[in-house]
């Protein structure tokens, strides 16, 4: 079975996606693992497939690279949202469905803007934060993030009695400066460090919001090593809302996949 496919990224966060606005095939986790692999497949943190919708613009499914279908990804939505743009399925403002419901997107250029879900919630235990962004996330901050172990750290609290069976993801974050973080992120599913996560990053800049003390409006410039994000949102008792990932989606290459 011949497989067509684009490969994108967003900072890094690299992503195969599938376009099954017209015709839909369902694949297996074996399969997806398979296409995900960095050795025997094309390679990816996760499978993007876009269907579809009857209410709004196109349906976004999403799969991390073990194969099994997964919450929200920010950087897979940018992505998504671009590829849709550039094939004539959108405007450069769209409504579409996601893992965990409804989002709005916008196009600029080469900056891609996309609205998370609002974040009623944050715990706190101490300098750690516990928060969902659309995926589960703990957020802890650190000094000298450049030299951490994030792939042996992560594995430790996302494999620790409280998230094992759940999972979640891992965000270290290390404070730049004014409304500037640094953050390294541990991915569930992946099971390794990746380049970028887009709901880590909106994880991390909220609970340095609350960290810091900031005000009614938050915009954090974010360095990943993949590149830069930013995240913007309204803050009012104890709620955010309005949130943000703003940041490029970048082709790849377009490719052919016989290896099933």
């Amino acid at each position: 079975m011949k497989l067509d496919f684009v490969k994108m990224h967003g900072t890094g966060n690299d992503f195969i996606l599938l376009d099954q606005k017209d015709v839909i095939q369902d694949y297996t986790q074996e399969q997806i693992a398979l296409l995900c692999h960095r050795r025997f497949g094309i390679g990816a943190d996760g499978l993007l497939i876009l269907r579809s919708s009857s209410e709004v613009d196109f349906e976004m499914l999403y799969y991390n690279s073990d194969g099994a279908p997964s919450s929200m990804c920010g950087n897979g939505g940018r992505c998504i949202v671009k590829y849709a743009f550039d094939r004539g399925y959108i405007k450069s403002e769209t409504n579409f469905i996601a893992p965990d419901g409804l989002h709005r997107a916008k196009v600029s250029g080469a900056e891609i803007s996309l609205e998370m879900s609002p974040v009623n919630q944050v715990d706190i235990n101490i300098q750690d934060y516990i928060l969902n962004t659309g995926s589960p996330h703990f957020v802890t901050f650190v000094k000298s993030l450049s030299s951490l172990q994030v792939s042996k750290s992560g594995a430790e609290i996302r494999y620790s009695p409280h998230f094992k069976e759940q999972g979640i993801n891992v965000n270290f974050v290390e404070l730049l400066g004014e409304n500037k973080i640094f953050v390294r992120t541990y991915e569930r599913g992946v099971e390794d460090e990746t380049y970028s996560c887009g709901t880590g990053v909106t994880a991390a800049a909220i609970a340095s919001h609350k960290k810091e003390q900031g005000s009614s409006r938050g915009d954090w410039n974010i360095k990943t090593m993949g590149g830069t994000l930013r995240v913007s949102f309204d803050y009012k008792d104890g709620s955010f809302k309005n949130i943000e990932l703003h940041g490029p989606a970048t082709y790849v290459f377009h490719g052919s996949f016989d290896g099933f």
